[in-house]
C-alpha cells in the first residue's frame, strides 16, 4: 500500500572547490545539508553536480544524499537520488529512493519524491513510498 508524506525542509548548500586540474567548464560542485520536518524527520547530507548553459533558465543537475531520521515514526537511513533539468525554465525533475538503500526499521522503502519551491524560497517535499508487509 502506498503511504503519503509531506512537510517543509530547510536546505543549505555550499559550493564545493573545483576538482584538481578540472576545465573551467566542469559541472559546479555543491554539498547539500538539509533538515527534514513533518512527517519525515531527518538530516541528510549529499553532494550535487551541475551544469548552466549559455540559455538562459536551462541548466542540469543530479545528486545524491543519504538520510538519516524518522518517516513516520520508523527509524533508519535510506538514500535519494536527483536527477533535475530546466528548459528554458520549464522544470523537470525525478527523486527516488535508492533501491535496497533502507536501513533499520526502514529496510524495503520505495518510493518518490517531489519538492516545490514557493515564494521566499519556502521549501517542502511531498513523499509517496512503501514499505513491505511486516514493517513497523
Amino acid at each position: 500500500m502506498t503511504k503519503h508524506a509531506s512537510g517543509p525542509f530547510d536546505v543549505k548548500l555550499t559550493p564545493m572547490a573545483p576538482e584538481a586540474g578540472a576545465v573551467e567548464a566542469a559541472p559546479g560542485r555543491m554539498n547539500l545539508d538539509k533538515r527534514y520536518h513533518g512527517a519525515l524527520e531527518a538530516t541528510s547530507q549529499g553532494q550535487m553536480l551541475a551544469v548552466r548553459t549559455p540559455v538562459e533558465g536551462s541548466a542540469g543537475y543530479v545528486a545524491m544524499e543519504r538520510v538519516t531520521g524518522t518517516l513516520e515514526g520508523r527509524g533508519g537511513t535510506f538514500a535519494l537520488q536527483h536527477s533535475g533539468t530546466m528548459t528554458r525554465g520549464a522544470p523537470q525533475l525525478v527523486i527516488t529512493v535508492v533501491p535496497d538503500s533502507g536501513t533499520g526499521e526502514l529496510v524495503g522503502l520505495a518510493g518518490s519524491m517531489t519538492i516545490d519551491i514557493a515564494a521566499g524560497g519556502k521549501h517542502s517535499y511531498d513523499f509517496q513510498y512503501t514499505l513491505p508487509q511486516g514493517a513497523r
